[in-house]
């Protein structure tokens, strides 16, 4: 009896044991997980959206490249003068732009792909120069003296004929449409001055090269400045025509100064300064300069 009570306390000992075991056993497992959990959390490191890598670009299909390829050998075949010429206008003229995506024109104004300087060759061609004479009808027309009642005189002393009157003449020379001026290039600006060169061409032949200029005092003013650049160009392309020589000739303007101008000492209304100016003989003082 007293054996069966000791092993039946030695058997619940033992039951207890494994339980205690068991239990601390269980614990240590999930202590663990958990630590390894924790680990792994900590080890995931979160990348902002802004720092992680951007996806590859995707690559240039066969077609498209071969497309690309030919366009690049194509403006490699161009002749010099079909290139896009260089930007005008400075950044000092606004942020204006123009021409082709890949072609900074932050700072132009005009286009300088401009189509009549890539589709014609008389932007660097000298066809027909100085290979005959024009027939004494026109040689007459153009080289006849100039009209006197026609000549302006600036009031600092400079005579010019009206832009008008060359391009009457060279109408009744060679009529409408028989001459023009060509552009050699793109606008330019150098401070406050627009400038462009031109080629005179007449009957299908090149006659003279100019370059043109204009002052301007602010943007508003370009659209004016590229007419009068244009008409600068003109008068003095015709000079190797003949076309009203006496201006350019010394005597001529002594004689004319002395016949029919006169230089006067005139008063600005509004400034109140004085100037010594010239005007015709027959004309008058315009406001606000006047002789007192």
């Amino acid at each position: 009896m007293q054996r069966l009570s000791l092993l039946s306390r030695a058997a619940g000992l033992t039951v207890s044991i494994g339980k205690r075991i068991k239990a601390r056993l269980n614990s240590q497992v999930r202590t663990g997980c958990i630590q390894q959990q924790a680990r792994g959390q900590s080890s995931v490191r979160v990348v902002p959206a802004y720092k992680r890598p951007s996806p590859a670009p995707a690559k240039e299909s066969t077609s498209s490249a071969q497309t690309s390829q030919a366009a690049v050998e194509e403006a490699n075949l161009l002749p010099p003068s079909s290139q896009p010429a260089t930007p005008a206008f400075g950044g000092e003229l606004g942020g204006r732009s123009g021409g082709s995506e890949n072609q900074d024109l932050s700072g132009s104004l005009f286009n300088p792909d401009e189509g009549y300087l890539q589709g014609s060759h008389w932007s660097t061609s000298f066809q027909g120069m100085a290979t005959q004479p024009f027939e004494s009808r026109i040689s007459e027309m153009l080289m006849a003296p100039v009209t006197e009642s026609d000549i302006e005189i600036k009031p600092d002393g400079l005579l010019y004929l009206p832009e008008i009157k060359y391009r009457r003449i060279l109408n009744r020379a060679f009529g409408p449409g028989g001459w023009g001026l060509v552009p050699r290039g793109a606008h330019s600006v150098s401070g406050r001055t627009l400038s462009r060169e031109y080629a005179l061409v007449c009957l299908g032949r090149f006659i003279s090269q100019a370059r043109g200029e204009q002052d301007f005092f602010d943007e508003s003013g370009l659209a004016t400045a590229t007419e009068g650049c244009k008409s600068n160009a003109l008068v003095r392309c015709c000079k190797d025509l003949g076309v009203a020589s006496e201006l350019w000739d010394p005597a001529f303007i002594t004689q004319f100064k002395a016949k029919r101008c006169v230089e006067e000492w005139v008063t600005h209304a509004v400034k109140g300064s004085k100037k010594r100016m010239w005007r015709l003989k027959e004309r008058q003082w315009e406001y606000p300069w006047a002789k007192k």
